[in-house]
């Protein structure tokens, strides 16, 4: 009997290794996160290119990636399927993805907008500049905010963890645990000098509304997610720390109503967008045993 059909007639193995599985991936994610930004957090100094907290402070954000490809090689070696919930790549993510990327950053600067009139914050071109040239110029920029976060997040949360979670929870019980999860794994760069959530601070109103704003972040990523794999939700992810970054958005109040225009932008997509076996979830046809008889130990984009 193959390492396929055994997987197929004996479902009850499945459940533990999801559960191992997950274990697995968090423990991975936040072991070589939190060693590398702990090492950033020891030497000391701005986390920019020119200081050498910097190259620590980067690969502490490819702790889910790492997490990611780890849990890939175990599913590829066991002969498993491609788990029922992960999204494959479409060639309609070409289009979904910039459009959602469009919507999440509109979410960002509506917010900051809005603040604006009502006195809260205040754009500048020149502040946004200067962010730029802080960090290399604007091609080093766009890199850096690629890789440091989108890119070496996204194949691990959403990739890996979500279709194993959504394989025994719904999504927005999903989005509220991998929200507190999140948030949790940012803990250690409010200690790292330079971040945002550095500069935010730990305790202040800023980072409660940070911590807090992982959930819905979540959600909205996800949603990304269900519409399109893994391209999408690193569009979105990117969309949305790139724009804040660049709006240098850390008041409380902008930070509030960011969270309220992502909301709104999640109700849309939840309202317009495909059901739980709708078109943006790999639904097995025949069945979950004749989807992972055909399937067996095929990648698929993002699909971890």
């Amino acid at each position: 009997m193959s390492t396929t059909e055994l997987s197929v007639s004996t479902p009850a193995t499945a459940p533990g290794r999801r559960r191992g599985d997950l274990i697995l991936f968090m423990a991975i994610a936040f072991g070589v996160s939190w060693a590398c930004w702990g090492t950033a957090i020891g030497l000391g100094g701005p986390a920019t290119p020119d200081s050498p907290t910097y190259l620590p402070f980067l690969l502490g954000a490819f702790g889910p990636l790492v997490g990611a490809l780890v849990i890939r090689v175990r599913r590829t070696r066991r002969g498993e399927p491609v788990p029922e919930h992960a999204v494959r790549f479409r060639p309609a993510a070409l289009l979904w993805a910039p459009l959602l990327m469009v919507a999440a950053a509109g979410t960002v600067l509506l917010a900051a907008v809005i603040g604006q009139a009502a006195g809260d914050t205040t754009l500048s071109w020149s502040d946004a500049r200067g962010v730029m040239a802080g960090m290399g110029g604007p091609a080093a920029f766009l890199v850096s905010m690629a890789v440091s976060g989108p890119l070496s997040e996204e194949p691990g949360w959403r990739g890996t963890a979500y279709p194993r979670m959504r394989a025994t929870m719904g999504r927005f019980q999903i989005a509220l645990v991998l929200g507190v999860v999140w948030a949790v794994w940012h803990l250690p760069l409010f200690f790292v000098e330079g971040t945002v959530q550095n500069g935010l601070g730990l305790t202040t109103p800023g980072g409660v509304l940070f911590a807090a704003g992982n959930i819905p972040m979540a959600m909205l990523v996800t949603c990304a997610y269900e519409r399109a794999g893994v391209l999408a939700s690193i569009a979105v992810h990117f969309a949305v720390n790139t724009t804040m970054v660049l709006l240098s958005v850390q008041t409380p109040a902008t930070q509030a109503l960011i969270t309220g225009c992502q909301l709104v932008l999640i109700a849309a997509l939840l309202a317009t967008g495909p059901r739980a076996a709708g078109s943006g979830t790999r639904v097995p046809a025949g069945g979950p045993a004749g989807a992972s008889a055909r399937d067996g130990g095929s990648a698929a984009a993002g699909a971890l």
